[in-house]
């Protein structure tokens, strides 16, 4: 099989498998345990890890907080920020946010904003929705705007500013799209939402490894990240959280129970997917001037292939401004799931967002363009791929 999905995940690095294979056999102790070598060990291997991650963003180790994955620190720090600053500083309950944010962003905003869930049908994979236009809102206490963006799916600095408020408690802004690729200026964004002295969050889960981030040149206060889409394993992400005064900032955990990740998240530390993260960042730093190369090398025979069989064909998202190796492409009379499903034996491609799977893509809908959703496809590359595979996989398309 051709894979050109990597926007969704990554095959594991054989470097951060072999890193993770002993965690896996003979160091299985518990960080959080005391005293005996196999915990010691654990409790080494953990902290490594975070250094290696910490490295790759130039923060600080003990800015960085283990959670299962970037939905789970997205979560972390909209509920935590959200819950913290209404019910213990009763300063803000203002949330601000984009229309083609990833779900796990825009759904938690929905959530606070009072959106309602039902369970529709259990036999279906997709069993939460909302429910219906008709069903009065939850009022919990919160108020969230959710920003129009341009024809690249960008938030503009004008409509940023416009929507700050004096109750605004956090702004929520993805870094590189999942869907459309386009990368926002979170380093001018933020430098907005900092003047006003209020938190900024970005999920920066796609271009990790791809973009240079320096935190201490951007003035972010939470980023998100996913091991799987740097060649680690699923299961494993991390929330940055800028010190303030030598101090990470105030906010409720998500997740109760043990002091594990400095009382941010408790639970029993996954260590073979924290060391095969932090192997995965430490190859990111290594390698990422050749793979980002590679990846607009390919990116870039790609469009022309695609071109010459496609005259059609549409690229989205910024042209220039935009996470290297995912195109993003509208096919004029090609049904999305139809081919993804004729092609299934030998090509892997998507229709958009695997959190959105079986829906048309909410990203391309939010550009204002007269798109059909149904005729958008993304192809994404990674560091195994090769041309004549690509030149192979448009030949089938």
């Amino acid at each position: 099989m051709i894979y050109l999905d990597n926007s969704a995940t990554t095959p594991v690095d054989p470097e951060v498998l072999d890193a993770m294979l002993p965690y896996l056999k003979e160091e299985y102790g518990n960080p959080s345990s005391r005293h005996y070598t196999l915990a010691k060990n654990a409790e080494k291997a953990v902290e490594e890890a975070r250094e290696k991650i910490a490295s790759l963003i130039n923060s600080k180790h003990d800015e960085i907080i283990f959670t299962s994955g970037a939905s789970e620190s997205n979560n972390l720090v909209i509920k935590g920020v959200a819950d913290y600053k209404k019910y213990y500083e009763k300063s803000a309950n203002h949330i601000i946010t984009s229309k083609v944010e990833h779900k796990s962003v825009l759904q938690t905003c929905k959530f606070l904003n009072g959106e309602v869930y039902i369970n529709k049908d259990k036999n279906k994979r997709k069993s939460y929705v909302t429910r219906k236009v008709e069903t009065p809102k939850v009022d919990r206490g919160y108020e969230v705007t959710f920003l129009d963006v341009n024809e690249y799916g960008q938030v503009e600095e004008n409509n940023l500013m416009e929507s700050l408020k004096d109750t605004t408690a956090l702004v929520s802004l993805i870094w590189g799209n999942n869907e459309i690729a386009s990368l926002n200026d979170i380093k001018k964004l933020s430098t907005i939402v900092k003047e006003k002295n209020i938190l900024f969050h970005s999920d920066a889960t796609q271009v990790l490894g791809k973009v240079d981030i320096d935190v201490n040149q951007v003035p972010v206060d939470f980023l998100s990240f996913s091991a799987h889409k740097i060649y680690g394993p699923k299961g494993v992400g991390a929330c940055y959280m800028r010190k303030n005064k030598n101090a990470l900032p105030n906010l409720t955990a998500l997740i109760h129970g043990g002091e594990q990740e400095y009382g941010y998240r408790a639970g029993t530390h996954a260590v073979h997917n924290i060391v095969g993260f932090g192997k995965a960042a430490e190859i990111a730093k290594r390698d990422m001037k050749a793979y980002v190369k590679k990846l607009r090398d390919l990116e870039a025979e790609v469009k022309k292939l695609i071109k010459a069989k496609y005259p059609n064909a549409e690229f989205l998202g910024d042209p220039e401004y935009h996470i290297p190796g995912v195109i993003p492409v509208i096919l004029p009379g090609v049904i999305n799931q139809m081919l993804i499903q004729k092609l299934s034996n030998d090509v892997a491609i998507s229709s958009g967002s695997a959190c959105s799977i079986g829906e048309p893509s909410y990203v391309i809908e939010a550009l204002g363009k007269n798109i059909f959703p149904n005729n958008f496809i993304r192809i994404s590359l990674n560091k195994y791929i090769s041309l004549e595979e690509i030149s192979s996989c448009v030949n089938l398309l």
